[in-house]
């Protein structure tokens, strides 16, 4: 079950600390030349609930404030990260800024600053 204050649960928080060495920090006009998945990375409803939710909060500050987002997000290369501006949120995709979408499948985590 996720945790309140940060929506993880510990042994996610662990995960994550593990892998932090290995998340990549690309620009979003790369993610075109990725090899994305379209299976979900989250495995607990509550996860991708919570994922649709603060997608769809980065969305409205992105639209309304310009406010930038780090979206961590799988893909056959690894894991990435990405900051930038959320344009839409479908239950599918994300549009970013600059016209590069992001399947909703694959991405673990957006992390609003």
């Amino acid at each position: 079950m996720p945790n309140e204050t940060t929506g993880c649960s510990k042994s996610f928080k662990k995960t994550t600390a593990m892998q932090l060495e290995t998340i990549t920090t690309i620009e979003k006009e790369q993610i075109p030349f990725l090899e994305l998945i379209y299976h979900d990375v989250l495995n607990h409803p509550d996860y991708i609930n919570r994922r649709k939710h603060i997608l769809y909060d980065a969305m409205i500050l992105g639209n309304n404030y310009h406010t930038k987002v780090k979206i961590i997000f799988e893909c056959k290369q690894g894991i990435f990260q990405v900051e930038t501006t959320v344009w839409t949120a479908t239950e599918d995709f994300v549009l970013l800024k600059g016209g590069v979408y992001l399947p909703v499948m694959c991405i673990h985590d957006v992390i609003i600053a």
